[in-house]
């Protein structure tokens, strides 16, 4: 969803630890040559405890407390790829500039 948000459209292959997610086509201001690897499984990243299905339910906070979500998983990926665009054009603007950028993010 969130490389849909720049207009990349990915194709997958393989599955489980080998599953890959290669870029398929790009039609917007975004590019990247079609064929490269932008997703992959990396078990560094594994939780000890990590549990095979798990399945979230909202009913009892909907029913006793009334409560209702105000945004949806598309909305927050929207806001979240916009932040990060934002940032990556100040990053590249100060490069471009002359500045010395750290990736304080990894």
């Amino acid at each position: 969803m969130a490389f849909e948000e720049v207009g990349i459209e990915l194709e997958f292959e393989s599955e489980g630890e080998n599953e890959t997610g290669k870029v398929k086509a790009c039609n917007d201001k975004f590019r990247l040559p079609i064929g490269t690897t932008v997703v992959k499984v990396d078990p560094q990243y594994y939780r000890p405890t990590e549990v095979d299905l798990l399945i979230g339910d909202a009913t009892k906070a909907r029913e006793k407390l009334a409560w209702a979500p105000k945004h949806t998983l598309a909305d927050m990926i929207k806001e979240m790829v916009a932040s990060d665009i934002t940032l990556f054009e100040k990053q590249q603007f100060l490069r471009e500039n002359g500045y010395d950028i750290r990736n304080e993010f990894e």
